[in-house]
């Protein structure tokens, strides 16, 4: 074979598409080694995959078959609004350990950096380079022209992430807006990854990233138009979508192997029922205690 497989699914609600694009991946996707792979690891499933989420809001929204709970699509969500912007690492500190970036900061912050000095033995440091707001641009750009194509925010930075083991998966968000003839607007969304962990990471980044769109962009132009803004189509493109080989069997076992045994409807959960959004609600005050714990044990040097 030559050439990657192109993969295209279209469904209305986000379960559906996250089991589609899943399933459709472990049937035709193909052997890939990793320059993550242990030895005695099987080789990837991959494929390029295109994902319409047609109602991006709709139930069900939650699909059992991902490795997590509610705390982590909320711990998720609340590291997409920049909860976790301070753990990134100094790029001129080759001791820092930290994380390379965070989404949030990479889109509110694009371009910063700190600049190491030693002076008499003591480091200093400060903020050096450009910083673009890149969420504050599209707001504006959508709230003045709704039906422009220019409103985009990227993530990479190719004078950093080229030479870094871990740089971002997610590469561009775009937007657009349809105003319906009962003058309702519809907030479209790409977003484009280049490397997407279709068992371990894709099912939160979605449900992550329809929430950002929903409490970081649609909400804040409902906010200063006065118009109302719901979520129309999210289209997802990876350009590697893929199961690591460890992780196959844990897949097998957790979804493809129960396809024949379980209903749809016992595969999912509605995220709008009250106890699915209450424990989402509730797990705020644990994610706030998990990420303060951490930041104790961890941070206090830097």
């Amino acid at each position: 074979m030559k050439n990657i497989p192109v993969i295209t699914v279209q469904e209305n609600s986000l379960a559906k598409a996250y089991e589609t694009a899943l399933v459709r991946l472990y049937r035709e996707g193909i052997g890939f080694k990793t320059q993550y792979d242990k030895p005695a690891d099987p080789l990837s499933l991959d494929c390029t995959m295109n994902v319409s989420i047609l109602e991006p809001e709709s139930d069900p929204m939650i699909h059992k078959a991902f490795p997590g709970g509610i705390e982590d699509l909320k711990e998720y969500v609340m590291e997409l609004k920049g909860f976790k912007d301070h753990w990134v690492k100094n790029m001129n500190d080759p001791d820092d350990t930290r994380w390379e970036y965070t989404y949030h900061g990479r889109l509110i912050n694009y371009g910063s950096w700190k600049e190491l000095k030693d002076m008499d033995d003591k480091t200093s440091s400060h903020e050096v380079g450009f910083h673009v707001n890149q969420i504050e641009f599209v707001i504006n750009k959508l709230v003045e022209q709704p039906f422009t194509r220019q409103a985009q925010m990227i993530t990479w930075m190719p004078n950093h992430d080229l030479m870094v083991y871990d740089p971002p998966c997610l590469q561009s968000l775009w937007y657009r807006i349809l105003e319906d003839e009962e003058g309702v607007q519809w907030l479209n969304c790409n977003i484009r990854f280049r490397s997407n962990d279709a068992w371990g990471a894709s099912f939160m980044n979605m449900f992550g990233f329809i929430q950002f769109n929903r409490e970081i962009i649609a909400d804040e132009i409902a906010k200063r138009t006065g118009k109302e803004v719901r979520l129309g189509r999210l289209n997802w493109q990876a350009d590697s979508y893929h199961i690591y080989g460890k992780d196959i069997e844990r897949a097998k076992s957790m979804l493809f192997d129960r396809l024949e045994t379980l209903k749809f409807e016992e595969r999912i959960y509605n995220f709008h029922d009250d106890f699915i959004r209450d424990m989402y609600d509730d797990a705020e005050a644990m994610v706030l205690k998990k990420i303060e714990d951490y930041e104790k044990s961890h941070l206090s040097v830097k």
